[in-house]
């Protein structure tokens, strides 16, 4: 038995109108498939972000230690003490060694990567990038406190490799000096640079893939050496991998603050801030203030890499 509806029936009639009405308008159409995703976005996403801003005006009584809604620009002038400016210089300072280095030893193995590996190999390769990325974040960070350790695998490779005066010197000098690596600001450094480094080594393999080797041909026709050919063609066609790639390292750098806590001298980040004051002191004004800080600067970041292509290489 048919059990269809016939054309003329009203129901068919109405679902004929809202289809041709749709197809009609493409534009009314998408919009109606990104309604739900944009209000997700927008309310719970943006709207908890602007309120946690906002309640960076607000007033901290510090003898009642409680939150009232009274604006003041007392926090973000805070923000400018010398003791607060140096959190963030010493953040932001961090942050940008740890992506020029990324940079660096990332270049390499993303060009090797992309030029001379194929099939399996390039897939091993592909797995040996990405198998830290499977581990826990927190295990991580506590294994190399365990590898900078006084009597860790790393100090014991720098004195059988001959280097121990070198590692003298690294501990004495007061910007990354401490009395083991794993007390050093070296030693933070190395930890950040190992964590975040297959984020820089993806997307710069990802812009290499994309350069033509006829290009690197007809430099080699043209009678350019190879560093000329790095220079002039390789680098240039490369820099929109490291500029997204500089995303990650950059921003996941500055609003860290696991490593810093773990790892390290004593001297807040950013990220240990925000904690302490909110959770510690119960701060919350204080602590919306320190969150505005790497909002600012990634921003600033963003429009810089922009003009790079970053965004076309993520």
């Amino acid at each position: 038995m048919d059990m269809s509806l016939p054309a003329s029936h009203p129901d068919n009639r109405l679902m004929r109108r809202v289809a041709t009405f749709l197809w009609q308008r493409p534009g009314f159409w998408l919009a109606l498939l990104l309604l739900p995703p944009l209000l997700w976005f927008g309310v719970i996403y943006l709207g908890s972000l602007l309120t946690l801003l906002w309640q960076g005006f607000y007033t901290f009584d510090d003898f009642t230690m409680s939150v009232t809604p009274d604006l003041t620009f007392a926090n973000i002038a805070a923000l400018f003490n010398p003791a607060n400016y140096d959190i963030i210089l010493r953040t932001l300072t961090m942050a940008v060694a740890v992506t020029l280095a990324s940079a660096v030893l990332a270049f390499p193995m993303a060009y090797f990567m992309a030029r001379y590996t194929s099939g399996k190999l390039k897939a091993f390769f592909y797995i040996a990038v990405m198998l830290p990325m499977w581990a826990s974040y927190i295990v991580k960070a506590y294994a190399w406190t365990l590898l900078l350790s006084r009597d860790g695998v790393a100090q014991w490779f720098l004195n059988h490799m001959g280097l121990e005066p070198l590692l003298n010197l690294m501990l004495t000098i007061p910007a990354v000096g401490g009395n083991t690596l794993s007390t050093s600001g070296f030693g933070r450094f190395l930890v950040f640079l190992y964590i975040w480094l297959p984020f820089m080594i993806l997307p710069i393999q990802a812009a290499l893939e994309r350069l033509p080797p006829s290009l690197l041909q007809a430099s080699a026709d043209l009678g350019a050496r190879p560093t000329q050919t790095f220079r002039h063609v390789i680098l240039p066609l490369a820099i929109p991998g490291v500029a997204a790639g500089s995303v990650f390292t950059f921003s996941l750098t500055l609003g860290d603050f696991i490593v810093p806590q773990l790892v390290g001298p004593p001297g807040y980040f950013i990220g240990n801030m925000v904690y302490s004051q909110q959770g510690a002191i119960g701060n919350m004004p204080m602590a919306a203030a320190f969150t505005l800080v790497p909002i600012v600067l990634i921003a600033i970041y963003l429009l810089l890499v922009k003009r790079l292509g970053a965004f076309d290489a993520l």
